[in-house]
């Protein structure tokens, strides 16, 4: 088990961090971190059944993490005749709330169909693939018809390792979205900085825009039983982080905590006192929920039916109700204005 990344994951669209490579200490602890964390596991590992997978469980379990708070990155070819069994393998993890990935899409990991059949969360590139571009038309190629095919599916597209700017500007041309690498580390103060995107029509934009699910951030979410202290250190370890979701034990989302109006009642006098020991779930608003298929404006006009809840978080669900992530209404507002402009 180990992690592909070796800085945080950020999206291009906003400079937001939403996931942190998993890094395990010298006592080989997984370290928690607020925001989800990335881990690399080879094809293999998942072929060789629910007793090879037990580590993972169990190292997240003695990190105080859920697996919904972890994206697996699977690496490695797989043979015909593994197929059938890495698709019962991946969907048991993803029952127990795994973010599924596939690592080095585009060159040595799984073939293409096989990543279509699997229905995952994150394609990422291969690092060699993403050295390559903008130099190598091949290679922009090749690029290309893998975010073809993540819209095709659903999925988001990662472009790791990126250290210049003409192979972020080729990447974000191409509709990759998400990118980690030395170009958009953390500074010397902490801070991320991207550079902007050159303004451009976009030909492919819709009527309604795209789905929601194509917009998916991973959401941070808590037991819906939480204690309001544990919300506090959850925004406190991140400020990217714009809201927390309380579910319950079937990951179905029953309440919504908004960072600003949520931090303002501990603001108040005796606002940890009041508020510190007690649930979460008092301070909580009902969870804004779309359903993932959503387009951009329905979203859109969902989240402006509360006056007074307007930029709050939305929260995607599928077929059963339960959270597969947050939609920002930061990114659906910028999604409505390319395609009317």
């Amino acid at each position: 088990m180990s992690s592909l990344l070796t800085s945080p994951m950020v999206d291009l669209d906003t400079g937001a961090v939403i996931a942190h490579p998993a890094v395990v200490d010298s006592a080989g602890v997984l370290r928690a971190t607020p925001l989800p964390m990335v881990l690399e596991l080879p094809i293999r590992v998942v072929l060789s059944g629910a007793g090879a997978l037990a580590p993972l469980h169990e190292a997240l379990r003695r990190a105080g993490r859920h697996p919904r708070e972890a994206i697996l990155l699977l690496s490695g070819p797989c043979q015909e005749q593994d197929r059938r069994l890495l698709k019962v393998g991946i969907d048991g993890l993803r029952t127990i709330g795994y973010l599924i990935g596939f690592a080095d899409v585009g060159s040595g990991g799984a073939s293409l169909d096989l990543v279509t059949d699997a229905a995952p969360y994150l394609l990422a590139l291969d690092p060699e693939l993403v050295a390559r571009i903008p130099g190598d038309h091949r290679a922009v190629a090749v690029a290309r018809s893998v975010v073809t095919l993540s819209r095709g599916i659903g999925a988001h597209v990662l472009a790791p390792g990126v250290e210049r700017e003409p192979q972020l500007a080729v990447a974000r041309g191409l509709g990759v979205r998400l990118a980690h690498g030395p170009l958009v580390a953390p500074g010397p103060d902490g801070k991320i900085r991207v550079p902007l995107p050159v303004a451009e029509e976009s030909p492919d934009a819709v009527m309604f825009g795209p789905r929601v699910q194509e917009l998916l951030l991973p959401a941070v979410t808590l037991p819906a039983g939480a204690k309001a202290e544990e919300v506090v250190t959850a925004f406190g370890h991140e400020p990217t982080i714009t809201s927390v979701i309380l579910v319950d034990e079937f990951q179905r989302p029953k309440g919504s905590l908004d960072r600003s109006r949520f931090l303002l009642s501990f603001a108040a006098r005796y606002g940890h006192a009041l508020h510190g020991s007690k649930p979460a779930q008092r301070l909580a608003d009902p969870p804004r929920t779309v359903p993932r298929t959503t387009p951009a404006i329905a979203a859109m006009q969902a989240a402006g039916r509360d006056a007074h809840r307007v930029y709050d978080d939305l929260v995607v669900t599928d077929e059963l109700n339960r959270c597969l992530g947050i939609v920002r209404v930061s990114d659906l507002i910028r999604q409505v204005t390319s395609i009317r402009s």
